[in-house]
């Protein structure tokens, strides 16, 4: 698998050191910069001396768990790529990393080459994301707008922060504006995974934007659903 990301700096937080040790090997083969860490303190002290490409985080950590790090880190960076490590697959996990700031998950026990191709894929959409948003860095639509530099958000008088991840599925429907987007689209092209893994993933990230800019979450104007084929992001215009 070529690497055109090597020397990319990735931060690992994980207790368990068997798993943490192959991770820092397989990681570094690949020609990533790799800093381990196994506790919540360290991961704090490492991430605010110094500056990452992409951070990978356990949940259950000595001191400081995954989701208490992924929220404080955001308060920093909104933007870093967070990759979690959970042994527990429930939705109420996944919605809860989300609402920290997790850009993606892994389960475990996972098969190394999906964790690498996951690491890719971040960072892909990372360069993407840093690209299309220096062309159209704001956003308006209906009484919402966002910013996607600083992923900064208001919807009427309510504002709010987008996680990076959450910022590029709305970034993909407003570049695909009016146009049907299915869910295979959006694992291919915002998250670069087979349209075999999670899903259902894409359908909590579109709960949560209509959770954040629509009047009636339950009424969708802007984020609609298409039975059988997707998602579409609609603007009525006035």
């Amino acid at each position: 698998m070529e690497n055109n990301f090597k020397g990319k700096k990735i931060l690992l937080v994980e207790d368990e050191e068997s798993l943490a040790l192959g991770l820092e090997y397989n990681l570094t083969d690949e020609g990533y910069a790799v800093d381990w860490v196994k506790d919540g303190r360290k991961a704090l002290e490492s991430f605010n001396s110094k500056a990452y490409d992409l951070i990978i985080l356990d949940i259950m950590l000595p001191f400081m768990n995954g989701f208490e790090i992924a929220e404080k880190v955001r308060t920093k960076s909104p933007q870093i790529p967070i990759l979690m490590l959970t042994a527990r697959a429930t939705v109420e996990d996944k919605v809860r990393g989300l609402e920290a700031g997790a850009d993606d998950y892994l389960t475990k026990p996972f098969h190394l080459q999906e964790l690498l191709l996951r690491v890719q894929g971040m960072l892909k959409r990372k360069m993407w994301y840093q690209i299309s948003s220096e062309s159209e860095p704001e956003y308006n639509f209906g009484d919402n707008y966002v910013n996607f530099e600083n992923l900064s958000c208001k919807s009427g008088v309510k504002k709010f922060s987008l996680t990076q991840r959450e910022a590029m599925v709305l970034k993909y429907l407003i570049q695909n504006k009016d146009k049907i987007v299915s869910r295979k689209e959006l694992l291919e092209n915002v998250w670069h995974l087979s349209s075999e893994i999670e899903t259902r993933t894409v359908d909590i990230f579109i709960s949560r934007l209509r959770k954040y800019f629509e009047p009636d979450p339950e009424n969708p104007v802007y984020f609609k659903s298409i039975r059988g084929a997707g998602y579409t992001f609609t603007v009525k215009t006035e």
